[in-house]
Order: structure tokens, then C-alpha cells, then sequence
């Protein structure tokens, strides 16, 4: 029931009575008419409709219509042929059936010309609900896009939060893995982050998404250090600002041995030695 109400109401009746399908539509909706009694009595009701439009609203045409309707047939020749007035009365009989045949010609065409009125008006009414009806379901469809694409970023998301965190979970567990805890120093006592040092294939992993480290600049970034033998050991630059990174683990240089992990405040590009000074976080293996 649903689907044959929103069929009548959606305009296509209308523009059958019109004659504004194509014959493929217009087989369509009498197919659909023989099986359907709702769509019939629809049909029918709205050509019922257009006549009476037709004939409630006919409009007398002026004199000069007539007239021009009168050259276009051809029957202005009676009014001007001097002859056939004059003949005798008995002759004036076919003149007389001959002005009635006119009156219904002219009468007919009035009611075509009024019916070709109502007509257009009814479709342009109809082609202007329809156009406000697609605009509407093309709207809904751009918002229904618009929540499929929101609900798949989030599912994205929370599917790529939680690989992290499971991948994590599982380098803790893991006996091949170290976690090295870092704590904060004098430059940003609150800062803290984890490294996680593989003791079989000696890479290094940083929890990129879970780095409480200050915010850098446009001129500054973090630089990771191993301290080997009591030396430096640079183990490359990273960002805690960076909006582009899709990792939620971040891979550093491997390194053999190291006793202890430390991380300093550093121009872009890192330094060949570590700014003490801007020493912020370090934890020892």
C-alpha cells in the first residue's frame, strides 16, 4: 500500500493524462493501472479533473479571434460574397446550416484552446512538485553519503585505535620486547613517554600516540637517544604536532646495546649532540 501511494503521489499520473511520457513509460503506467484499482480510479479521477478545469474555465475569444479563425478556415468568404446575400430566401438554407457548422467549429476550438491551457498549467504544477521532490531526495542522499562517510571514519578510526593498542598489549607481553619508561626531567618534569627495545633483532618502537611530551614549534622537534657506553647514540627525530602521522607506533634506528633512552628538545633535523639543557624525559633499561 505504501508503494502504490508514494507511485500516485509522485506525479507520473499526471504526466500520463499530459501525454508527457514516453511510450515506454505510458505502457508502464497502464500496466500498472490494470492491476492496481487505486491507480485506475487515480487516473481517471485526474482526467475528470482537467475537463472540468477545462470547462469551468473557458474563455470567449474577441471578434478579431474570430475572425482570424474564420480566414484560417476559409469561411470568410460568406460574409463578403455580395451574391449569395442577395439570392432569394430558398437558397439562404444551406447558408444558414453553414453558420452553424462554423459556431460548433468555433466552439470546439475554444474548448481545445482551454483544455491546451489547463493542461500546461496542470504540468507545469506537476513538473515544478516533481522538480521540488527530486531536489528533496537529492538532498537526503548528500546527508546520507555525508553520515555513511562520518560513520566510516569513525569505524576507521577505532579499528586503527585499537590495532595499536592490541599490537602494544602485545609487545608488553611479549618477553622478545623491553619497555623502557621514561620519566620527565628538570626542562618538563611532567613529561613522560614509552620505548619498546626488541632484544632478538634490536629494533626500536615508540608509542607514538601516547607521547606526553609539550607541543613543538615550526623550528623544534624530538630527538631519541640511546646512551651506549656512557656515549650518545642518535636514534632519530620525530614530532608530537604532526596531524598527517596515520602510526600509532613509530619506528626509530635499531641499536645493539644501549643502558639507558633519552629524549632532548632539538632544532629541525635533529643535532649531532644532544642539547642537555633541553633534556626532557629519560629512563634507563
Amino acid at each position: 500500500m505504501e508503494n502504490i501511494k508514494a507511485y500516485i503521489e509522485s506525479g507520473v499520473l499526471e504526466l500520463y493524462v499530459l501525454g508527457d511520457l514516453s511510450p515506454e513509460e505510458a505502457l508502464q503506467v497502464e500496466e500498472i493501472a490494470s492491476k492496481n484499482p487505486e491507480v485506475k480510479d487515480e487516473l481517471a479521477a485526474i482526467e475528470r479533473a482537467l475537463e472540468e478545469y477545462a470547462m469551468q474555465n473557458a474563455v470567449e475569444p474577441s471578434s478579431e479571434i474570430e475572425t482570424k479563425l474564420f480566414e484560417k478556415l476559409g469561411l470568410n468568404l460568406i460574409n463578403k460574397d455580395d451574391d449569395i446575400i442577395s439570392k432569394p430566401i430558398l437558397e439562404s438554407a444551406p447558408k444558414v446550416v453553414q453558420l452553424q457548422e462554423v459556431d460548433t467549429k468555433i466552439r470546439t476550438l475554444r474548448y481545445a484552446l482551454v483544455a491546451c491551457i489547463a493542461l500546461l498549467l496542470v504540468s507545469s504544477a506537476a513538473l515544478f512538485i516533481t522538480y521540488n521532490r527530486l531536489n528533496e531526495a537529492h538532498d537526503q542522499l548528500a546527508s546520507l553519503n555525508l553520515d555513511k562517510q562520518k560513520f566510516a571514519g569513525l569505524v576507521s578510526k577505532l579499528e586503527y585505535e585499537n590495532k595499536g593498542l592490541n599490537t602494544m598489549a602485545l609487545m608488553s607481553d611479549s618477553k622478545e620486547w623491553a619497555t623502557i619508561r621514561m620519566e620527565g626531567q628538570a626542562f618538563s618534569p611532567k613529561s613522560k613517554m614509552k620505548v619498546f627495545w626488541n632484544k632478538n633483532n634490536k629494533s626500536v618502537m615508540i608509542n607514538y600516540t601516547a607521547i606526553d611530551l609539550p607541543k613543538t614549534d615550526a623550528e623544534h622537534e624530538y630527538q631519541l637517544w640511546a646512551l651506549v657506553s656512557g656515549k650518545p647514540v642518535s636514534l632519530g627525530v620525530f614530532q608530537t604536532n604532526d596531524s598527517t602521522s596515520t602510526e600509532s607506533l613509530l619506528k626509530m634506528q635499531n641499536i645493539q646495546e644501549a643502558q639507558a633512552f633519552a629524549v632532548t628538545l632539538e632544532p629541525m633535523g635533529g643535532s649531532v649532540n644532544p642539547t642537555m639543557e633541553k633534556l626532557t624525559v629519560m629512563g634507563g633499561v
